[in-house]
């Protein structure tokens, strides 16, 4: 494992101790590669996800962009918390995944709050 996948690996255990998602304040995890986005709403008390969404989703399907960057991610955060907010989640727990805040996660995270989420 290269030293920065290790560091990523360290910072999400240090941030996991500390995140806790509930019913009523879910998780929202997430998830980047080289190539797509992903994000889940979890609730950690049963162990179960809500909701899903990635750049691999049918809404993405007939777009011929590239699925890893800002843009992207914009649109994950934007049909994330459609998803939430159609089904009653307004505040949720942001779980960065190790991530630092910037770029792709910070995208997610705007969209989400523009979406209607609060965290």
């Amino acid at each position: 494992m290269d030293k920065r996948r290790l560091a990523r690996t360290r910072r999400h255990i240090r941030l996991r101790k500390k995140i806790y998602g509930t019913a009523e304040r879910p998780r929202m995890s997430t998830y980047r590669s080289l190539n797509h986005i992903y994000v889940q709403i979890i609730d950690d008390t049963k162990g179960i996800t809500l909701f899903s969404a990635s750049t691999l989703d049918k809404e993405f399907k007939g777009n011929k962009m590239h699925r890893g960057n800002i843009t992207a991610a914009s649109k994950v955060g934007q049909l994330m918390a459609s998803k939430a907010v159609k089904a009653g989640i307004k505040t949720i727990v942001f779980d960065r995944g190790g991530y630092k805040y910037h770029g792709r996660i910070k995208a997610i995270a705007e969209a989400a709050r523009k979406g209607g989420l609060e965290f």
